[in-house]
């Protein structure tokens, strides 16, 4: 009886990644389509530049989730990895990239603006759409639980 027990509870928690999976795809894309359709907006409205920043920053904002996604993956499964121990250590180059990818967004946007003269607020509108992805698909969990 024990092992059926096990097992139940491992393919609850195999669901459970997979549910959370799902989740990080449906932020990934729709990160990428809320900032597309407003960039398709802003050129509509013949704001070239402004519909420039905003795909700009929309695919830097992907770009920002799937890094973030990354290093997060990593710190897992080194954390994982040293169980046992009472304090686990976390290589630095999982630590780094962790922080990197923020400079790293910063001198993207400063290149761009100074270099393209793309508006800055466009932007940081565009970063903004993995919040609205993020907050959308929430609400999508909320009215539609897996369980």
């Amino acid at each position: 009886m024990e092992g059926a027990g096990q097992s139940t509870a491992g393919g609850n928690e195999a669901a459970s990644v997979a549910a959370f999976a799902r989740t990080e795809q449906r932020i990934a894309w729709l990160t990428l389509v809320l900032g597309g359709a407003a960039a398709i907006m802003a050129a509509i409205m013949r704001r070239r530049a402004w519909a420039e920043g905003l795909a700009i920053g929309t695919v830097l904002a992907w770009l920002n989730f799937r890094w973030l996604k990354r290093g997060l993956d990593a710190l897992v499964a080194a954390s994982t990895a040293q169980e046992g121990f009472a304090k686990p250590r976390i290589p630095f180059g999982t630590w780094f990239r962790l922080m990197f990818r923020y400079g790293l967004i910063a001198f993207c946007v400063y290149v761009i603006f100074e270099y393209l003269k793309v508006p800055l607020a466009s932007m940081v509108v565009g970063l903004c759409a993995l919040g609205a992805a993020t907050m959308a698909v929430s609400v999508y969990e909320i009215l539609h639980p897996t369980e």
